[in-house]
Formats: C-alpha cells, structure tokens, sequence
C-alpha cells in the first residue's frame, strides 16, 4: 500500500509538471467517456419508454390482419389487402380463452375545428374495442351500440388530438368538428397515455365501424361481407396467448379454406411486437454505445502519443533512477500509474458530463414525448472499468519502453 501511494505521488507530481498537456489528454478521455455515458442512457430510456408504451396496450392482446408473412417476417398483401370480414370477427367471439374481440378500420383524416386542424388516425371500432384497448375516457363516453347501429356521426378524441383542436381536453364533448367535409359530435375525449411516433395512442381518433365503413373509409366487401382492417382480440390472460394464437389460426384457416403457407392472413401477438421492438431497441442501444466507444479509443490513442512523448523528455530521468538501483519493474509501474491516472479522473469526469447531457436531451420533446434518460450503474461501472482499460492497454507500451531503457545509453541522451 505504501508503494502504491508513493506512486500515486510521483504520477500526480509528473502530470501536473505538464498541466495544460495533462488537461488535453484527459479532455480526449473525458468525451469519448461522456458519449458512451450519454448513448447507453439514451438508447435505454429509449428501450424502456417504448416497452412501456406497448405494454400499457397489453400484453395479452393477439391480432389479425390481412395479408400473409413470408418465413423471414416480410409481409405479402398482394392480392390480400381485403380479405378480413366482420364476419371473421364475430367468428373468434365463441373461441377458448378469448375474452373479447374488436374489429376495426384505419385511415387518416384531416379532422377541422373552426380554424385549428390536424391530421391524424382514424379508427373505426366497436364498443368492445374500448375493453379491448384497455381505453379510459377523461370526459363523455365511448362508441355505443347504438351509434354502431344507426351509423351515427359521432367521435372520440385522443387528448393529444384535443388539445390541438381545443388547447384542451375539457369542456369538448359536445363540439361539432368536421371529417372530409362531414359534421362529426365529440362524444367523448381519451386520458393521455403518451407515446411518440408511431406509438402515439393520444393522436388518434375513434368513431364507429359502420360510420367509417359506409361514410369515410369505403365500402369494400368480400365474402359477402363488409371488409376491415384488422381484428383486435383480447385474451384472457398473458400466459393464454399462445394457445389463442393458434386457434386463431386453425378458425382463419376453416373460414378461408387456406393451408400454412398459402394463408391470406397473419396472425400476431403484443408479446411477439414487445420483443420485437426489445431486440430493435437492444441492437441499437449497443450501436449507439460502440460509436461513442470509438470516440473513447481516440482519447486512449491521445494517452499513448502523451506517454511517449513523456518517456522521451525523461529519458535522463529513467537512465538516474535505474543507474542508482531502480528495478525495469519500477520503471515499468510509473509509467503505467501515470497512464491509469489519467484515464480515471478523465472517465470519473466523463461520466458526470455524460450523465449531463442524458438529462439535457431527456428534457427535450420529441413527437410530443420526452424520452427519460436511464443511466444505470452497470453503464457507469462499465464505462469506468473500460476506460481504466483503455489506459492500463495504451499505457503498456510507452511503459515497457521506458522500463526497456539501458542506464549508460539514457544518461547520454539530450
């Protein structure tokens, strides 16, 4: 311990003999520390914010829609955009472990109130949907039986869609807004529940199926049946998913009279999406962090050039010390503490400036939504214990020079 110390010293009193050279080096391992920091925590509060937005969809929700997926997940829709029928939905209702089905028809719709517009999804449902959905109305009420019946010209707004319209979310049901030139009664507005992009649940609107079908999405048919978009099915729990899957799968299949590989269908899970969307985010998450690496590299390459640069200033200095009985290992652990040093108080540095700038972009809107920075131990841990490598690894070599140094050939130098 009392080596270590005393080395300590003697790398500490050497830096600072150099302070302006000393403060560039460690700026070099500073940033590049700063932007692993800063990508890790990004890339994860990405992750989070987007598993957090599909789950609070639910985790055990399974869908239908049109068109089959070829063995590596691409979807083919030719000649299968239309082939899902409301008749397909009330044929699922009766199905184990399925609590409740829901289908629908998506479009956009530039959608006006006096002077404000805005454009945005427009889902035709059912009142099942709003279980389905997991929907929870801040004002009003959702899409009745009733205004499925009689086509009504009603709507339920997502508080984002409210708010641009509004600048509010109170105080709206009643309002007449206006749909491809149609006069549609706000029944209803939804509780925010976040999102960005297109995971953005408050930028939409709903009205009823048959409204959208007949009045704005179109009339297509097939079977003898109105055509959708897509079937929304509730489980009864996560852990029923899987079977639901599959006897969804064997009831399209009847109905359609298509075989494995041939279906004019797909049928997914949230829980397929969800670890989709985890794979994606991971992937990009570890991007993120080997680009800022690089950056970290740099400073260590910085470290190294520095070192050298010392061994050759205190070459006299290295041929006295092993002359008066200086051990090469002696030598050799100078220069490496000196390198270590200057690695740790530029990633200690850089780990607070990291954790900084996550803050600062966490803080910014995006989409309406602010990404919440995530910066775990583990990155901090991890990016500290990777740039003590960077320097014990680009330190090695000027080390073992200097160590490598013949004491008569060193005291001659100039």
């Amino acid at each position: 311990m009392h080596k270590l110390n005393r080395l300590l010293i003697e790398a500490l009193d050497s830096l600072s003999a150099n302070k302006l050279r000393s403060i560039l080096t460690i700026l070099g391992v500073v940033i590049g520390e700063a932007a692993v920091i800063a990508m890790l925590s990004i890339g994860r509060g990405a992750s989070a914010s987007i598993t957090s937005r599909i789950e609070s969809i639910g985790t055990n929700l399974v869908y239908v829609t049109p068109g089959s997926s070829s063995q590596n997940g691409v979807r083919n829709a030719a000649g299968s955009a239309g082939t899902l029928t409301i008749d397909d939905a009330n044929a699922l209702v009766n199905l184990n472990n399925v609590e409740a089905v829901a289908p629908e028809a998506n479009s956009f719709v530039q959608i006006v109130y006096e002077a404000q517009n805005t454009r945005t999804r427009l889902i035709g449902v059912t009142p099942s949907y709003q279980d389905v959905g997991s929907l929870t109305l801040s004002d009003g009420e959702f899409i009745t039986d009733e205004n499925q019946s009689a086509r009504s010209l009603v709507v339920v707004l997502g508080s984002s869609v409210a708010e641009t319209l509004f600048g509010s979310t109170s105080g709206v049901v009643g309002q007449s807004v206006r749909m491809n030139g149609q006069p549609f009664k706000v029944i209803g507005v939804l509780e925010s529940k976040g999102g960005t992009g297109f995971l953005n649940q408050d930028d939409q609107v709903f009205i009823p199926l048959s409204t959208a079908l007949y009045r704005l999405v179109g009339g297509e048919r097939f079977r003898g049946s109105s055509s959708i978009g897509q079937i929304s099915i509730k489980a009864s729990s996560a852990k029923a998913v899987t079977s639901v899957v599959s006897e969804v799968t064997l009831a399209m299949r009847e109905r359609h009279g298509t075989v494995e590989g041939a279906d004019d269908f797909t049928v997914t899970s949230q829980q397929a999406t969800l670890a989709a969307a985890t794979q994606v985010t991971d992937i990009l998450t570890i991007f993120l962090g080997g680009i800022a690496g690089i950056s970290l590299m740099v400073g260590g390459i910085g470290i190294m050039n520095i070192m050298l640069t010392t061994v050759t200033e205190r070459t006299h200095e290295i041929g006295l010390r092993k002359a008066i009985g200086a051990q090469r290992r002696d030598i050799l652990l100078q220069f490496l503490v000196e390198s270590m040093v200057l690695s740790l108080v530029g990633g200690l540095i850089g780990v607070a400036i990291g954790w900084g700038i996550a803050r600062l972009m966490g803080s910014i809107q995006i989409g309406g939504s602010a990404i919440t920075p995530v910066v775990g131990l583990d990155s901090v841990l991890l990016a500290t214990l990777f740039s003590m490598a960077v320097g014990l690894f680009f330190g090695i070599y000027p080390a073992t020079r200097a160590s490598r140094l013949q004491p008569v050939e060193a005291l001659r130098y100039e």
